[in-house]
């Protein structure tokens, strides 16, 4: 069968396969123990170990690697579990492949089309399969083992299972690994040694796949301190991926509820499915990042094509991915050119040959694009047009000219039409005036026209040529020319339009018509925090730029900030924003610039603007990963990287705007824009590689930074046309500063492409995946820490105590999160809270935790006593408890609190060795108690008219409460707590009537084994049912 291509790690690892036909693209290999000779003692084992594996598990005999000649990395693209299979797939790669790869001048060229050939061998054969590719019986009884096997409640549910095996010490246990919403779950019998492993999605720390000497290739798992490993995987990129789903899932779903609100295909935890929401889900983010296209589109059909690329007079194989109201394309590789048209852009669509299967689609703009084998391209010229026609606007929609054409010379007629009238154009693009209060001209224009028309001649002239020959616009093609005028700079004139391209923030404002505006006239005069906040930081925004000493720049990044914080309330205004927005409007307009601060906050710098900058966090860890890959030196020299953590925190949220004079950090903003964040972690290496040697030599932290900041400093721009008085001074601006030899941008730009640029987007994707585990785990436990040193002075428990007991008290509110999207806990938890506050209990969770780590709850009237505690405890009444009440009630009980336990307390005796005596000394208190506050009140209110003497006494006289009725405590408390408050004996008076009863001293006073309750609530936490 054709396999996915995927990269073989330790191809000789013990020499378990045996090499039996080769040519230079193609290697047959056979597995040792199988076929002729058996392979000796070797050939045993592998046989043996083999045979031992599930028969989903087991790896198949023959397969087929492709390498190129200059590489050492080889894909396995096939496998047989015979020779007559795998010798049909050899046989149809050297008829059908062999010869088309001699035309291919380099071997990525050559690794690109055959991986493209195989995935579209897969597409094809996968049509007919794909729907049976799950057994419902199978996966029935599955099911059932996991049921019995973990006793997990049966709202869990079970997303997909594989066999495996797990490695405890050097010894691995063959068995099943079960993946389901909440649970990583594994289960292994073999000898009669039972191996049952659970763990929660939101307790892993690492996921990531590994390989060493031992383990060819595995999965890691880092949870509660403990390295866990599960290798032998028939697939283990599909099992890892969907293991990374399911983490990603809890996280967004447990820690970061703001983000996972605005996902409503995995709102139900409940119907969470491997193909149809986690695969769909994964296959829609990639799709909208790749293309930079909003959130609300989603990937609905994708056909293989050739595009007839004009510049370069050939056919680029790739493709072509449809969404409601998108048509891109992408080369093989993605990087060799790619194209977004927007639905709004397309007047017509031809199909002029037949045999060909080709499609053209002709845009505005005197434009056509060629896609021809289009296996399928009837269905997509009218999925096309009829997307055309639900997206055209009023004014169009009764015309069937604009949506539906066949004829090439109505295209023809329809581009003349809409170049002779460009006020129909804009009708159909859904753009409109914008409000006279909001400025139509970038700051840029407004305060130097003249060196925006200052332009390097050749710089322009190169741009004018490149937009000739890829299109101008939103139907631009983007390829590697793109990128090389990109590094090496963007005319003035040029730069806003560009950003708003790259960004894909053309598409939202034009799908998007009137509402910066209304935007603004809602938001203007509004108080608040954020507003506050903003006009604080207004002036600090570039204040040595003209543009922001005025009245027009400040009122028009007024404007700006007030609108997306009205926009976007759970981000509202975080520092550095005004510093990002200040650039964007000295080369955007105003609403442009809005729509660009949409684009970086909400799409290209996800979790960056927030209060926990968790984003932030995650590109500092992956700097960090890629400065020990890279950067090898420094790190043999500072084995603490922390410190690039902390420098580089303010290159990722300003993108160097802040450490970089501003002529010199746009051109770093013209590649974020056009790369991501892929742009600022190449310029961050090259940054210190150009430094390396006196970052070496540096003593201390205090040296590197000066170190970095003189370097920062004399950064310039020698295509700027800015004058000198605009260009920020130098903050090391003395003698030894300027000693230190200039560098120009373009050329430390175009090192860190050149010296880091083979790095992939979807490589830095993995990372920052994988790091996310880490940083949201490090800043829970930052959080952990926090809470026990408030509570651990309220508290008489041992430090080690005390954490077990956060952890159970966290993984409660958890669970009572787990099978519910509407639980109270969940809507309550906010990060931004007080550490205390983050982590709450309502009544029912309280009650589970509370009966297994007190020694009371064996008792009959256990309901009535966690009620009055809980209510006791809740002392603001909001329904929630947190960690530090919570151990308030877990301490020796106060004779405070015994008063408003008094008619439960009976209760808590039952079958005690002491039950009657017990009873007995409550009584006697309770009794004592009443006549001393009846006592005091008659002497401190003599006039007082005689009250009735069956009010405290008499009460006092039938304390008893039948602990048949536990609702009794609820109608009491009403009656209770009011004469409570007006009582006015002292605390030494309750004290002093406890202590007079000795068996009630000694029953509070008991030892409790804390450690053994905590050992128990840890055992059996996963097992306590919730009753509905």
């Amino acid at each position: 069968m054709w396999l996915k291509p995927e990269e073989i790690l330790l191809k000789n690892a013990f020499k378990l396969w045996v090499t039996e036909k080769g040519n230079d693209y193609f290697v047959l290999q056979r597995r040792r123990g199988y076929g002729e000779g058996g392979g000796g003692l070797t050939g045993l084992l592998v046989g043996t170990l083999d045979t031992m594996l599930d028969s989903t598990s087991k790896v198949a005999p023959f397969r087929i690697l492709h390498q190129t000649p200059d590489s050492q990395v080889y894909w396995s693209i096939a496998c047989g579990g015979t020779k007559e299979e795998i010798s049909q797939h050899w046989e149809w790669l050297e008829k059908n492949i062999m010869r088309t790869l001699s035309v291919f001048d380099s071997s990525d060229d050559i690794t690109s089309f055959v991986q493209g050939k195989i995935r579209g061998l897969i597409a094809e054969e996968g049509k007919v399969s794909c729907v049976q590719e799950d057994d419902p019986e199978k996966f029935r009884e599955a099911l059932l083992r996991f049921e019995k096997w973990f006793d997990l409640p049966q709202k869990e549910k079970l997303v997909t299972y594989y066999s495996c095996s797990y490695w405890r010490g050097r010894v691995p246990c063959q068995g099943w690994l079960y993946l389901s919403t909440n649970f990583l779950s594994f289960y292994s019998y073999l000898l009669g040694s039972e191996v049952k492993l659970v763990i929660s999605w939101n307790e892993i720390w690492r996921l990531e796949k590994t390989s060493n000497v031992i383990l060819t290739e595995s999965i890691h798992v880092l949870a509660n301190g403990e390295d866990h490993f599960f290798s032998m995987f028939l697939h283990l990129n599909e099992t890892f991926l969907i293991m990374e789903q399911l983490a990603d899932y809890s996280i967004k779903r447990l820690f970061d509820k703001e983000t996972f609100q605005e996902e409503p295909s995995l709102s139900d935890p409940l119907q969470i499915t491997k193909r149809y929401c986690l695969e769909t889900h994964a296959r829609n983010e990639q799709f909208r990042a790749f293309f930079r296209l909003p959130k609300e589109e989603n990937l609905l059909e994708v056909y293989e094509s050739f595009l007839w690329v004009p510049f370069s007079h050939f056919n680029t194989l790739g493709k072509i991915c449809l969404s409601e109201s998108y048509l891109c394309f992408a080369s093989q590789d993605g990087s060799q050119c790619h194209v977004i048209i927007p639905m709004r852009e397309v007047i017509g669509v031809e199909k002029p040959d037949r045999s060909s299967r080709a499609l053209i689609v002709c845009v505005r703009g005197k434009r056509a694009l060629r896609f021809s084998e289009v296996r399928d391209f009837e269905r997509l010229a009218n999925a096309i047009r009829r997307r055309c026609g639900m997206t055209a606007s009023p004014q169009h929609s009764a015309s069937t000219e604009v949506t539906y054409c066949f004829d090439h010379w109505e295209c023809q007629n329809l581009i003349s039409h809409f170049e002779d009238n460009p006020e129909e154009v804009a009708l159909m693009v859904g753009q409109k005036d914008s409000s006279k209060a909001v400025s139509t001209e970038a700051l840029m224009t407004v305060f130097h026209p003249q060196d925006t028309e200052n332009l390097d001649p050749k710089m322009e002239q190169s741009w004018n040529i490149h937009f000739s020959e890829y299109g101008r616009g939103t139907s631009m093609f983007c390829t590697k020319k793109t990128r090389d005028l990109i590094v090496r700079g963007v005319p003035e004139a040029l730069r806003g339009e560009l950003w708003m391209l790259f960004s894909g923030a053309v598409n939202d404002m034009a799908t998007n018509p009137g509402y910066y505006s209304e935007l603004v006239d809602q938001s203007l005069g509004t108080s608040t925090l954020a507003t506050d906040e903003i006009e604080r930081d207004l002036h600090r925004s570039l204040p040595e730029h003209p543009a922001f000493q005025s009245d027009t720049g400040i009122s028009a990044l007024r404007r700006v900030l007030t609108a997306y914080a009205y926009r976007n309330p759970k981000i509202g205004y975080c520092q550095a924003m005004n510093i990002l927005t200040s650039v964007l409007l000295l080369y955007a307009k105003e609403e442009e610039a809005f729509w660009l601060l949409v684009a970086v906050c909400e799409r290209m710098l996800p979790d960056y603007f927030n209060r926990r900058i968790i984003g932030a966090l995650v590109d500092q860890a992956v700097f960090e990963e890629l400065i020990r890959m890279h950067l090898t030196q420094l790190t043999e020299h500072m084995t603490d990287l922390t410190f690039f953590s902390s420098v580089s925190l303010s290159w990722f949220l300003t993108l160097f705007i802040s450490v970089l004079p501003i002529e010199s950090a746009v051109n770093v903003v013209d590649c974020f824009f056009y790369d991501g964040i892929k742009a600022i972690l190449q310029l961050g290496l090259a940054v210190l590689d150009y430094n390396m040697e006196g970052l070496i030599s540096s003593h201390d932290d205090a040296e590197a930074v000066t170190i970095l900041n003189k370097f920062f400093d004399n950064v310039t721009n020698k295509d700027s046309p800015l004058p000198q008085t605009v260009q920020q001074n130098s903050v090391g601006n003395n003698d030894k500063a300027s000693s230190i030899s200039k560098v120009d941008i373009s050329d430390l730009i175009k090192e860190a492409y050149e010296k880091y640029g083979d790095m992939k987007s979807e490589e830095v994707e993995s990372m920052r995946k994988r790091n996310k585990l880490y940083v949201i785990q490090t800043l829970e436990d930052t959080t952990k820490q926090n809470v026990l040193r408030v509570v651990s002075q309220e508290v008489k428990f041992s430090a080690s105590q005390l954490d077990e007991l956060y952890v159970l008290f966290k993984r409660q509110h958890f669970l009572s999160c787990y099978w519910m999207m509407n639980s109270p806990v969940l809507l309550h938890h906010d990060p931004s809270l007080a550490y205390l506050e983050q982590y709450q209990l309502g009544f029912h969770q309280f009650s589970l935790l509370f009966s297994l780590l007190e020694p009371w709850s064996l008792c009959s009237g256990k309901d009535a006593l966690f009620l009055w505690a809980f209510r006791l405890l809740d002392e603001n009444q909001d329904g929630l408890i947190n960690f530090k009440e919570f151990c308030c009630a877990l301490g020796k009980v106060t004779p405070a609190q015994f008063i408003q336990f008094s008619k439960t307390l009976y209760n808590l005796f039952h079958s005690d060795p002491e039950e009657e005596s017990l009873y007995r000394a409550v009584a006697r208190v309770t009794s004592l108690l009443l006549r001393m506050e009846e006592v005091g009140r008659r002497l401190q209110e003599p006039t007082s008219p005689q009250k009735s003497s069956t009010s405290p006494i008499q009460a006092s006289s039938t304390p008893e409460i039948s602990s048949d009725t536990p609702n009794t405590p609820i109608t009491l408390e009403a009656g209770s707590i009011p004469q409570e408050v007006e009582w006015s004996f002292a605390f030494e008076q309750i004290l002093a009537s406890l202590l007079n009863e000795p068996v009630l001293v000694r029953f509070f006073e008991r030892p409790v084994d804390i450690q053994a309750r905590l050992d128990h609530a840890k055992s059996a936490q996963l097992k306590a049912k919730t009753n509905k």
